[in-house]
């Protein structure tokens, strides 16, 4: 394109005599393919361990390699890796008091024996972390990490650097809060005291950066939105000023100017709200408002369909169906979907009343049989497989509704522009009761008459025929399976 001869005949053949030249520079940001597609499963390193009684290490891990692998998933995200504080330690259930042997919670970051730029002793060595990025590699997997600005009590910042916090004229200082919950074990630096800038935010630019040049490319970022942006702005701008490779995800639940916000000053990708859309309207809406402006040009949702932190409702009296139901509809509807261990065991079991699980592994060490009778492994791996084969799926983008007469079915569809790869979408939203509808076929899509024919195939059953007409009749009963998936293709 710069060859001289190029440049000639391009002048020649189109010549433009009002073209103009503007004085301002506009930055252009080309990200990787993960920052659109990918499969994230996440899970604690320290309960891949036979024994609730022994810390599991990355070591362990390798054994989970195959198995995440074969589920179709290509980033593997770990919580804090980092030394656990002792004082004001959590116990099981987030309770105020710790026995002698609770692991307490990862996101209590640093102690005696380090902090953000440090592993927990429990978990192994730093050659041990790099041998496990190797591994994973390995398996066609990246390691992606959880990057928290917050620190334990014992963090060796609040006595290297009592300036970066904000204390009480007693000499104490007031533990982290994000209503309703009360984080007693935790603390948060202040971004804009005195001594904190420029060196808080450098060192913390430099924490980011280690991890970095020990393979890690990926970071999920711990509620940013209770964090100044400018920060963000200035470090995702660092950081992948010299790598452009380096994504990073925002962890934020909040309000949507904000959720916008925080994807125009760099965050590559976002949690969203999906965990809270389950009815045919809500996710039309919600689907909908995503593919349009302004969300489309400034945000890339991540359907996270399970966290740690959150137990949604929907899941936790639905059973199997319900799993499956939330499954399809975050693999179909977004190139970018998570989900933490335990989902594929269709683990829900709540405290009661709240969003939270019952047991949570954010206290405790939580060993799993993944193998256990009831499990969806299978189906999650037969969904991955699907978005790999189909670009239509690899976005969030294209997304369209079409009519089925039942509003306890949602139909949707997704194609390439040049129609090459079209794929239709049916969920029976209801986890109980098997639901029947008429659907309308998009003919008009490829140019047809209501009359015309498509050839189907069934993605997850292989099972290939002919459509004739565009109204047709479906049955999806959730104890068999609650989706269909469908590829289809005109009759030439």
């Amino acid at each position: 394109m710069l060859d001289t001869q190029t440049a000639h005949w391009m002048h020649v053949a189109d010549a433009r005599p009002h073209l103009a030249r503007s004085e301002a520079v506009y930055p252009l940001e080309v990200e990787r393919r993960a920052a659109q597609f990918a499969s994230w499963y996440e899970l604690f390193p320290r309960s891949e361990t036979d024994d609730p009684n022994r810390h599991g290490t990355f070591n362990d891990v390798h054994k989970r390699l195959p198995m995440i692998r074969d589920m179709g998933f290509d980033v593997l995200y770990f919580p804090p890796i980092h030394p656990v504080g002792r004082a004001h330690r959590k116990g099981r259930n987030n309770t105020l008091q710790a026995g002698p042997d609770d692991p307490g919670s990862p996101y209590a970051i640093g102690s005696e024996e380090g902090g953000h730029e440090a592993i927990h002793p429990e978990l192994g060595t730093r050659e041990d972390f790099r041998n496990l990025i190797k591994a994973a590699a390995d398996h066609g997997m990246e390691i992606a990490l959880d990057f928290a600005i917050q620190c334990s009590p014992d963090h060796p910042w609040l006595k290297e650097h009592p300036g970066w916090f904000s204390w009480r004229p007693d000499g104490s200082i007031r533990y982290a809060e994000n209503p309703p919950k009360k984080y007693q074990d935790i603390v948060n630096v202040d971004f804009y005291a005195e001594d904190s800038v420029p060196s808080l935010w450098l060192t913390l630019r430099d924490v980011v950066q280690g991890w970095v040049d020990e393979g890690v490319k990926i970071f999920r970022v711990d509620n940013p939105h209770t964090k100044p942006l400018p920060f963000w702005e200035w470090l995702i701008s660092d950081i992948r000023g010299r790598d452009p490779d380096v994504l990073f995800l925002a962890e934020a639940f909040t309000r949507p100017a904000m959720m916008k916000r925080l994807g125009k000053i760099g965050f590559n990708m976002s949690y969203t709200y999906f965990t809270w859309r389950n009815t045919k309207a809500e996710l039309t809406e919600y689907l909908t408002e995503l593919n349009e402006s302004p969300m489309r040009e400034c945000y890339r949702p991540n359907f996270f369909v399970n966290t740690p932190d959150i137990n949604p409702y929907f899941l936790q009296s639905s059973g199997r169906p319900g799993f499956l139901i939330r499954a399809a509809l975050a693999t179909m509807g977004s190139g970018l979907w998570g989900m933490y261990s335990g989902f594929e065991l269709c683990e829900g079991e709540p405290v009661p009343g709240k969003e939270e699980y019952l047991d949570s592994e954010k206290y405790e060490i939580k060993p799993r049989d993944y193998t256990a009778p009831g499990n969806i492994t299978y189906e999650i791996a037969q969904l991955n497989r699907i978005r790999r084969e189909n670009p239509a799926l690899q976005t969030h983008l294209g997304v369209a509704f079409y009519p089925v007469h039942n509003d306890r079915l949602l139909f949707f569809g997704k194609r390439t522009d040049d129609l090459d790869n079209f794929v239709l979408v049916a969920v029976n939203l209801d986890p109980f009761e098997a639901q029947e509808g008429t659907l309308e076929l998009p003919l008009w899509e490829f140019g047809l008459p209501d009359d015309a024919a498509l050839h189907v195939e069934d993605l997850m059953s292989g099972h290939r025929w002919t459509w004739h007409g565009k109204w047709q009749s479906m049955r999806l009963e959730p104890w068999h399976l609650p989706f269909a998936i469908w590829r289809i293709h005109p009759v030439r």
